[in-house]
């Protein structure tokens, strides 16, 4: 499983939440945040799979 960073950022942002809220909402550093949305690392699939359940949540 894959998830661009402009679509992690596009669901952060529908949240209404910072890096840092929405690292904690998932349980990962605010680095960790920053380099999904960079495209400097990709999520792991449990990552991918509550990121999709946010997705879902906003739509």
């Amino acid at each position: 499983m894959f998830m661009e960073g402009r679509k992690i950022k596009k669901i952060r942002q529908s949240l209404g939440l910072t890096q840092e809220e929405f690292a904690h909402r998932l349980g990962v550093t605010l680095c960790t945040v920053n380099r999904w949305e960079n495209n400097k690392s990709v999520p792991s699939r449990l990552a991918v799979m509550q990121l999709e359940r946010y997705a879902e949540a906003v739509h």
